[in-house]
């Protein structure tokens, strides 16, 4: 296999099958953004250190740009636009987002959000050590993360707005 060779994939995006044929080489995050638009995935340092490119593969927070897109290859990925509620609106973590003003520039956002809605839905009820330290790997350089830790624990509460 050379860098240049295509290869045929198919993967559940946001519950949509999606068949393409892709470069060996090109990353989950590249082929979100460039091949599906999907531009809320975002690129940050490009080796996944920041947490801006995160998405969930079948429910589990990972870094798309560390991922290639072939080895997404029969999985279920799920970027930030995945989140919208069916009839749209917000979901109860984007609102309590909102409700904190845990976002100012929102580039970490999409990362944050996914990762925290991976933590929510294998622990419901975390504490705010168990936030902190699931959000660990996501840089904001904004917030100071008090307002996002604040937001998912709100979420987790079930508070309503």
């Amino acid at each position: 296999m050379t860098p240049t060779e295509s290869l045929s994939i198919t993967l559940s995006v946001n519950g949509a099958t999606v068949a393409r044929e892709v470069p060996a080489r090109l990353s989950l995050a590249d082929f979100l953004r460039e091949e599906l638009r999907l531009t809320g995935t975002h690129l940050g340092c490009e080796h996944g250190v920041c947490g801006a490119c995160t998405v969930l593969l079948d429910g589990e927070p990972v870094r798309a740009c560390l991922m290639l897109a072939v080895q997404a290859r029969g999985h279920s990925v799920t970027t930030v636009e995945g989140l919208t509620p069916a009839g749209g609106g917000l979901t109860p973590l984007q609102a309590a987002f909102q409700r904190h003003h845990a976002v100012q520039c929102g580039f970490c956002t999409p990362g944050m959000l996914m990762t925290a809605t991976a933590l929510l839905a294998g622990n419901p009820s975390p504490s705010a050590e168990q936030v902190r330290d699931a959000l660990s790997g996501n840089i904001c350089r904004c917030t100071g993360y008090v307002q996002i830790v604040e937001a998912v624990m709100d979420a987790a509460a079930g508070a309503e707005a």
